[in-house]
């Protein structure tokens, strides 16, 4: 007996081999992705659910009642916190109490001589106790020869209330106090590529980002239409950080004072004075002088406040020698 072996035909078999192999990897495919869009599916109701579940005590929790004094949350400082124009306050920022919650954005413009320094940014007050806020600034050159230049800087910061009212303990002269602390980071310098300069420590700075940690102390006397406001500020920043931190005639911490004096005409109108202590840290701004201003501030409500100031920097670094003066705008926005 013989057995006849039949010729295989390769090419056929390759094809049904093909389309065994395709329906398998569908099919496979098919059972991933259903398993797939199970387990999203599964997480995704199950995240709601959490989000749903933790809504309810944080809307109990963080209930706005908006029930401060106006006038009370301050405007926003310079540097994003809440306080006057150029110093921080210990009060906390928004108009909520210890129940509640407060925020606010806000612009300001300031342009000098030789300058424009803009700044914007955003706060958060919590419980009337916790503010955490974050800010960008800008320093552009506005005349030759510094026309081109743009420093910018991004802030972080966060305050807490250890003690004290500033408003409601009227019968005693204990401030309310706070502590600060303020992270700031130096982008890429601009527009001083004809000297090679891209980075704040190409100009003697020892870095180009630091921290700045401030304790305030801050009372409205209520019956004297006053407040009045002091900071102790350790620092290494130069031109509020704007120009780095440390440098080569200084690198270490010093501590600075800042005050506010403010008259508060009406519940909605104040007006007063700030001074702000500076270092001298680099040689190319061995001139760098403290900074002041004279301000005016408008409440019309608690979701609104306008700033006018006539402010004084000082002298920006020894390439533009001429001390820095100008109007001062700020618009917060609060809720």
């Amino acid at each position: 007996m013989s057995v006849v072996l039949e010729p295989i035909n390769s090419a056929k078999d390759n094809r049904k081999i093909g389309r065994l192999f395709k329906r398998h990897v569908k099919s496979s495919t098919q059972t991933f992705l259903h398993k797939v869009r199970e387990e999203v599916y599964m997480k995704k109701v199950l995240g709601c659910a959490l989000l749903a579940c933790l809504a309810f005590p944080l809307r109990a929790t963080f209930a706005q009642d908006m029930g401060k004094l106006l006038a009370t949350g301050g405007v926003s400082q310079v540097e994003g916190s809440g306080g006057g124009g150029l110093t921080p306050w210990a009060l906390i920022t928004g108009y909520g109490t210890r129940d509640s919650f407060g925020g606010n954005v806000y612009f300001t413009y300031l342009p000098t001589q030789d300058y424009v320094l803009t700044s914007y940014g955003a706060a958060l007050g919590l419980f009337d106790r916790l503010e955490v806020s974050v800010a960008q600034q800008s320093l552009k050159g506005d005349l030759a020869p510094l026309n081109a230049l743009n420093l910018r800087q991004d802030i972080f910061g966060v305050k807490l209330k250890l003690f004290g009212d500033a408003v409601y303990e009227q019968d005693i002269w204990l401030p309310q106090v706070a502590l600060g602390v303020q992270y700031k980071r130096d982008q890429r310098v601009s527009g001083l590529g004809a000297l090679g300069v891209s980075n704040v420590k190409q100009l003697g700075a020892a870095k180009d980002k630091g921290t700045d940690i401030y304790l305030s102390a801050t009372k409205i006397l209520l019956d004297q239409s006053l407040l009045v406001s002091g900071t102790v500020r350790a620092t290494k920043a130069n031109q509020g950080g704007l120009l780095g931190f440390g440098g080569d005639l200084h690198n270490g911490y010093k501590l600075r004072f800042e005050g506010s004096f403010a008259y508060l005409f009406n519940r909605k109108l104040a007006a007063g004075v700030e001074y702000r202590q500076k270092s001298n840290n680099l040689a190319i701004d061995k001139n760098e002088k403290d900074w002041g201003d004279v301000f005016i501030a408008y409440f019309p409500s608690r979701n609104l406040s306008i700033t006018a100031a006539y402010v004084n920097l000082g002298p920006i670094t020894v390439l533009n020698a001429k001390s820095q003066r100008g109007p001062y705008v700020s618009i917060q926005a609060g809720f």
